[in-house]
């Protein structure tokens, strides 16, 4: 498509319900928005390695209409290693989220997540940010190493409102933070992800025995 058809197409697009749910997952975990017009339209990036692709196979098609790519790209990084990715259209449709998740171009938790975050958000968090406590354990760890602490607080709330999930944060080096599933709520937890989850082959094993990220 030429620019004019472009402009034509993405005033008919619109943020379906599922869509919407799904980019609080993933700003909450490795997506991000960027904008190029000061705050007035943004574009979601996605990128991971290659071993991931399933995943990122899996999130191009919810957000298909939305991209100009018929496909992810590959590309190899500086360190050599591959990865795969995509970028949509920037579009006014997500300047609410832009908004929410980013102050002074930092990425931030949002007070509004315990309204925003649903099962398949948090699925989608989970996979992005998640894994496995160790092999010895059978409960669950956020890697939330990006957040303050007051941030991070907002979103245990936020579990537990929204889902009867318990969870505390563990301090890891001196001023960063991951948020742990509490025992007593890991059969919950794996019972709100584990639909979303289980059908991707690089992410299910997050739920049963994967080591977590170093």
């Amino acid at each position: 498509m030429n620019t004019n058809e472009i402009k034509k197409y993405k005033k008919h697009l619109k943020l379906s319900k599922r869509q919407r749910n799904i980019l609080v997952g993933l700003l909450l975990g490795d997506g991000h928005l960027e904008t190029q017009d000061s705050g007035r339209t943004y574009r979601l990036k996605i990128e991971h390695g290659v071993h991931q692709s399933d995943y990122v196979e899996w999130l191009f098609q919810e957000f298909k209409e939305w991209t100009r790519q018929t496909k992810p790209y590959h590309k190899k990084r500086n360190n050599g290693l591959e990865s795969v990715g995509f970028t949509t259209y920037s579009h006014a449709s997500f300047r609410f989220y832009g908004q929410q998740f980013y102050k002074n171009k930092k990425k931030v938790i949002p007070l509004l997540i315990h309204k925003l975050i649903t099962p398949i958000g948090l699925a989608i968090w989970f996979m992005d940010d998640g894994s496995r406590k160790s092999l010895r354990h059978k409960t669950y760890i956020f890697h939330t190493l990006g957040y303050a602490k007051q941030e991070l607080e907002l979103v245990t709330k936020a579990l537990n409102k929204c889902f009867s999930v318990n969870t505390k944060l563990h301090r890891q080096k001196e001023n960063y933070w991951r948020i742990y599933i509490l025992s007593e709520s890991s059969e919950q937890f794996k019972k709100i992800v584990e639909p979303y989850v289980k059908n991707i082959l690089s992410m299910k094993n997050k739920l049963s025995n994967t080591l977590p990220k170093k």
